[in-house]
């Protein structure tokens, strides 16, 4: 049995875009009536030119005359269906090309869609590869600190259990110490009572002191004067020199006489 071949999609594409448009078919079909016509009217002429030929009357050469100017009509509207039909074909070739451009850019199109799909596929799944990698790495790292800092904790704790515990314990044995001097100092001491025997000691009697009466004794140290506040005080080269007595103006006193009146002022 003969195995059945079937067509592409894109040569069914093809047929039917090279399908003739209906403006070629009107043109076509013109132009087949135009050279349809031609050819009658063209053996109407070969039969004008026998008769003509055969006998040269007027009548013969006046149809002989019709059928050539018919034929000429015919000529010139056939032409004229042709060139539509060139302009119709041509204008239908036209959009045929754009209609293959614009198929060709909407098979590129789904083309490069489909390539982006499939990269947007293989992208993200490496993106996502790449992530969950530096995830966990990132995971391990922060679960690896963690372990070490409640590590620390425990250690910390630990230690501060431990200490806590000696101090209890020292404590406790200082205690227990304490309590058996305690123990053996109230035995030594019921056995001392025990065997003293006679007349117990007299309680030394507390003298009062003595509240002196009168006048209270003076500070030791005087309260010094507090510091001035202002002009310094002037040296002692200067102090010495105003207190010295000021020298007398004029004629000098006579050797040997005393001074009548009021004796001068001693030098301060």
């Amino acid at each position: 049995m003969a195995r059945v071949v079937k067509k592409s999609t894109r040569a069914k594409k093809a047929t039917t875009s090279t399908k003739a448009s209906p403006v070629v078919v009107k043109a076509q079909k013109a132009v087949d009536a135009a050279s349809k016509s031609l050819d009658a009217q063209m053996d109407r002429v070969a039969k004008a030119k026998a008769r003509a030929q055969k006998s040269s009357t007027a009548a013969a050469k006046a149809s002989l005359t019709s059928a050539n100017g018919k034929a000429k009509d015919l000529r010139a509207k056939l032409a004229m269906a042709k060139m539509e039909l060139a302009k119709a074909k041509t204008m239908d070739a036209v959009r045929h090309a754009e209609e293959a451009a614009k198929e060709k850019v909407a098979t590129l199109s789904e083309s490069l869609s489909a390539k982006a799909d499939k990269d947007l596929a293989a992208a993200l799944k490496a993106f996502e590869a790449r992530w969950m990698k530096s995830r966990v790495k990132a995971h391990a790292k922060k679960i690896k600190a963690a372990e070490k800092k409640a590590e620390a904790k425990i250690k910390a704790a630990a230690k501060k259990a431990a200490t806590k515990a000696k101090e209890l314990e020292k404590k406790a044995a200082a205690k227990l110490k304490a309590d058996a001097q305690k123990a053996k100092k109230a035995a030594t001491k019921k056995t001392t009572a025990a065997k003293k025997v006679g007349r117990p000691k007299k309680a030394a009697s507390e003298t009062k002191a003595t509240k002196r009466v009168g006048r209270p004794k003076k500070a030791t140290s005087a309260a010094k004067p507090a510091k001035r506040v202002g002009r310094p005080k002037k040296s002692a080269s200067k102090a010495e020199a105003a207190k010295k007595t000021p020298t007398r103006r004029g004629r000098p006193p006579k050797a040997g006489t005393a001074r009548r009146g009021r004796p001068p002022k001693s030098a301060a």
